[in-house]
């Protein structure tokens, strides 16, 4: 019974102190922002009401892929929405194919102030970042 229990912990031990070397160079992947075309948001809000806020992105290649959005609270009420995506590092030849997708979040409307959303747009020659802004007053 000692035997056994001695050769059951010498397994063990030697599990626990090797390691598997999956080839793990790090992520085959990095995030980017979308440039977001157009917005379908309501001309006014209900204060304490939920609305679906809707937009349409811009995929430029067959190597990114929407991930979601971020929307960051800059003052209180005007926030900043990005479209993310994650681009793939790991393919030497992705299409060249421009789509364009839609998506939506849902929005809270916690003040009775009027909202001024900034949607990013991309970035001008100077890489001055561009937004589409649209003000949406509260009832």
């Amino acid at each position: 019974m000692k035997r056994t229990f001695l050769v059951l912990c010498a397994l063990m031990a030697s599990l626990t102190f090797t390691s598997c070397d999956l080839g793990d160079d790090g992520p085959n992947f990095h995030f980017v922002p979308l440039q977001i075309e157009s917005v379908e948001i309501p001309e006014s809000f209900d204060l304490n009401e939920t609305y679906e806020i809707k937009f349409n992105y811009i995929i430029p290649d067959g190597c990114t892929y929407y991930e979601g959005v971020d929307v960051v609270k800059d003052e209180i009420t005007t926030r900043k929405v990005v479209a993310v995506g994650a681009q793939r590092t790991d393919q030497e030849a992705c299409t060249q194919v421009v789509r364009e997708e839609m998506a939506s979040f849902n929005f809270i409307v916690l003040y009775d102030q009027t909202y001024l959303f900034r949607f990013f747009q991309g970035e001008d020659t100077n890489g001055e970042q561009q937004f589409l802004e649209v003000e949406v007053l509260v009832n």
